[in-house]
């Protein structure tokens, strides 16, 4: 994000502070006050708040800088305007309202690092000059990237005014999108009990009065085959467990459902609770923000019958008949789950454990054949039933999200905020997590663009002086994977 064009500003009525007193004490030596001496002190304690004011900008220098101010409880460091966040996985205490007002129409310099600094910054460039705003968040799994978009959107809500009743909607609704999100985008992970799994853009729609009246999320590479397989101490996807919990009785009664512990997909991983996490809780705030966003008795109810729906799937078992084809063991299952789908039963079993062929003659349709499965197959059949039953649940949610955030009126202007997966490394990586490093090379590609390739080409053309500064351009990572001629990985596939 641009650095905030109020620099220097001051606030009505402010006035310059006196230099202090130095009474307390005689000059040294070396001519600094003992003061001044105390304070450059604690700075060497605490570290610096930017770390562009570091003497020597090395690797250990930046770390050791991090380190110092997450021993002190400042989890937030300037880099310029770029914004360095650690994540100390615990509450801090500080969100609160007090200080998020302590923020508002102060600029970046004027007070210490936080998120919310970016997004005053955001907000003021926004309205002062008329120009779209974009907040990328990127890092590591586990680094916090989700927790920062919703204190950015947080903030935003906050100061943005808006004394109608549609501009208050609009932000309720925008907030309400966190928990319903979670609640189906993301899980618990070895590493993060909260990772989005899934990746998301979402553009906040203002009036020419900077007040919000819309928004659009964007959803990229929501993780499928999670609803399937999860690896040990890791969960499905958090709506799972919440509506196995915490299912009303009358979905207990209509649609069958049991614990955690009674489907393949939520029990595998052996991990049905985890510390911090109230599935309970969760439910109702994943049903309250279904009702903020507006969604209807029945739609809410369709949601939770896909859902109950998938989980019986799961619980399709198969055995080898003489042939060596598929057979359902328990024929009640795909019953049950037909009636859930409201759909033919035979359709169901066949689906279950067939795949149709077509053949074709001088490009016309030829025969069509059923073709038996083996039981490794039709697990593998079922599995993708599962898998594509969610994602297309999970685009109409979004879809819904944002027919009810459509704005009534023309936008000015936007905030965009992207919270997309970070780097993931594995003991196994599968091709979810190419497209995942992928995309964060190409995020990384715009950083080094914007940051040090132009602004050095900036200072080139201009003939100022200064030392070029040495990088490593990621260009030929995203060219070896990205590439046509010649091929790179993904055109590899393609033609494998």
């Amino acid at each position: 994000m641009a650095i905030s064009k109020k620099a220097g500003a001051k606030k009505p009525g402010a006035a310059s502070k006196p230099p202090p007193s130095k009474s307390g004490g005689a000059p040294s030596k070396g001519g600094v006050a003992k003061a001044d001496w105390r304070e450059g002190f604690k700075k060497a304690q605490a570290g610096v708040s930017d770390m562009t004011l570091l003497s020597k900008v090395t690797n250990e220098a930046i770390n050791e800088n991090l380190q110092k101010r997450f021993q002190n409880a400042e989890i937030y460091t300037y880099i310029g305007n770029v914004l360095i966040s650690v994540n100390p996985f615990r509450d801090l205490g500080i969100y609160t309202e007090d200080i998020l007002q302590s923020y508002r129409g102060k600029n970046r310099l004027e007070m210490t690092p936080h998120v919310f600094a970016i997004a005053e910054g955001a907000y003021y460039n926004m309205n002062a000059y008329k120009e779209n705003q974009c907040v990328i968040i990127s890092g590591e799994s586990g680094a916090g990237k989700t927790e920062a978009a919703k204190r950015i959107m947080q903030y935003i809500a906050a100061v943005s005014g808006g004394s109608n009743s549609g501009i208050q909607d609009v932000k309720d609704m925008v907030l309400a999108t966190n928990p319903l999100l979670e609640s189906f985008g993301c899980a618990k992970t070895l590493r993060n009990n909260n990772s989005s799994r899934h990746g998301k853009y979402l553009e906040i729609m203002f009036n020419s009065h900077g007040e919000p009246i819309g928004a659009n999320i964007t959803n990229y590479l929501l993780e499928k085959n999670r609803v399937v397989q999860q690896i040990r101490d890791e969960r499905n996807f958090h709506i799972f467990y919440q509506f196995t919990k915490a299912a009303s009785a009358s979905h207990r009664e209509n649609y069958g459902i049991q614990g955690p512990e009674a489907y393949a997909y939520t029990a595998n991983s052996q991990c049905l609770d985890v510390n911090g996490i109230d599935d309970h809780a969760d439910f109702k705030e994943t049903i309250s923000a279904m009702n903020t966003i507006g969604l209807t008795a029945d739609e809410q109810d369709n949601i939770f019958r896909m859902i109950a729906a998938i989980l019986w799937i799961g619980n399709v078992q198969y055995v080898e008949n003489q042939e060596g084809n598929a057979e359902i063991s328990d024929p009640g299952v795909p019953d049950f789950v037909a009636y859930l789908l409201e759909v033919d039963s035979g359709n169901v079993t066949k689906a279950l454990t067939q795949r149709i062929m077509e053949t074709q003659r001088g490009g016309r349709r030829g025969s069509v054949y059923e073709v038996p499965l083996n039981p490794t197959q039709a697990a593998a059949a079922r599995d993708a039933l599962a898998k594509a039953i969610y994602n297309n649940m999970f685009d109409w949610i979004v879809d819904r999200i944002n027919q009810s955030m459509n704005p009534r009126e023309q936008s000015a202007n936007v905030i965009g905020v992207l919270d997309i997966y970070g780097f993931e490394i594995f003991d196994n990586n599968s091709f979810e997590q190419l497209c995942i490093n992928y995309v964060n090379e190409k995020l990384q590609q715009i950083f080094i663009e914007l940051t040090l390739k132009k602004e050095q080409e900036e200072y080139a053309y201009e003939q100022i002086q200064w030392t070029p500064i040495k990088y490593f351009n990621n260009k030929i990572v995203c060219n070896l994977i990205e590439e046509k001629r010649p091929p790179g990985i993904f055109s590899a596939l393609n033609d494998a």
